[in-house]
């Protein structure tokens, strides 16, 4: 009798938070759109990966104001921001923090003293991270995955909620590593930033060449955003949808049972069970987002170039015949519609 007393209350406040969500998405946005010109899209999946409680990997050139919209959400949402410049000689204690012997002044008695570093805040920007050597890149891998940091012997868990947003120059060669394919697996997403277009960009030019001045309001704090990621766990999902989402990241592997030909043609390695995942938990939250309390299967299809593109590994062939992962889950999607 209790838990049936319940239901309805855990629905009624589901439906509270899903219109408080859909209320802060529209200032979210508005507040953006006052000092980031275009950039829709982008916008849009790193709301959902934020609310999916994942991370995300940017790719784009310089100047397109990467740094200024996760600086500038952290605002809006009241959340602890820290850069992090990755360069070839960073070490991972600039990530994790260090020890320091210090002295107490009184009885002279010295003693360690942990120092965080920038891993610990809400929302971390790990900014042209293929900059750096593997040994550093992986400082970030444990709290990525564990929502924890384990250094000098101590297990320090990180604040909550946790975002990493790194971003990295897909022109530059020289001076960089690439980030090996068990670390771009725990990104959700991976979001291509691309031009303005010309009308944008003249926006862009006047605006940030003028005296105006943006003052941003707090929409959501850090516990109401905990409380919208558990409630995108909670919104049902179709056998439709998740038969889909599965489906496609299976049939991006080479070696599956009924493989399309152009994929054992171009893939070496297909996605793994984290794309079904990011598939389902994506769609959650984009369904959210958009004032739908049930996910459909548009809402996968949306989120397939995202989340399949960095877990796809080309082989020599496709390299050869110049074919982008943007353009094999392209045919993937047509193979499955």
């Amino acid at each position: 009798m209790n838990e049936a007393a319940s239901a309805p209350a855990r629905s009624a406040a589901d439906l509270e938070m899903a219109e408080r969500l859909s209320a802060a998405q529209a200032s979210i946005l508005a507040q953006l759109r006052s000092i980031i010109v275009g950039q829709e899209r982008v916008i849009n999946e790193l709301l959902i990966t934020l609310f999916s409680r994942g991370h995300c990997l940017i790719q784009g050139v310089p100047g397109l104001a990467k740094t200024l919209l996760v600086s500038s959400l952290s605002k809006i949402l009241d959340l602890e921001f820290s850069r992090i410049q990755f360069t070839p000689d960073l070490m991972p204690s600039d990530i994790t923090g260090s020890e320091i012997l210090q002295e107490e002044p009184e009885t002279r008695q010295r003693f360690f003293r942990f120092m965080p570093g920038p891993v610990f805040a809400n929302m971390v920007l790990a900014d042209e991270i293929n900059r750096t050597p593997p040994k550093t890149q992986a400082a970030l891998l444990q709290a990525m995955q564990e929502y924890q940091v384990t250094c000098a012997g101590q297990t320090r868990p990180t604040p909550m909620p946790f975002f990493v947003m790194a971003t990295q120059n897909p022109i530059e060669q020289e001076g960089t590593y690439p980030l090996p394919e068990a670390q771009l697996d725990r990104f959700f997403l991976q979001i291509a930033m691309t031009y303005p277009s010309q009308e944008e960009e003249k926006r862009i030019v006047l605006e940030t060449t003028g005296s105006k001045d943006v003052k941003l309001e707090k929409v959501l704090d850090a516990a109401e955003v905990r409380a919208l990621q558990d409630l995108v766990r909670r919104v049902p999902v179709p056998e439709g949808a998740s038969a889909l989402a599965v489906g496609l990241a299976r049939s991006s592997r080479p070696l599956e049972e009924g493989a399309a030909e152009f994929v054992k043609r171009w893939v070496s390695w297909g996605a793994g069970p984290r794309a079904g995942q990011a598939l389902v938990i994506g769609a959650k939250a984009r369904a959210l987002l958009s004032g739908r309390l049930a996910v459909c299967e548009d809402d996968v299809l949306a989120l397939a170039k995202p989340v399949l593109r960095h877990r796809i590994v080309l082989n020599f062939q496709a390299e050869a015949e110049g074919v982008k992962p943007d353009d094999l889950v392209e045919k993937l999607l047509a193979a499955a519609s």
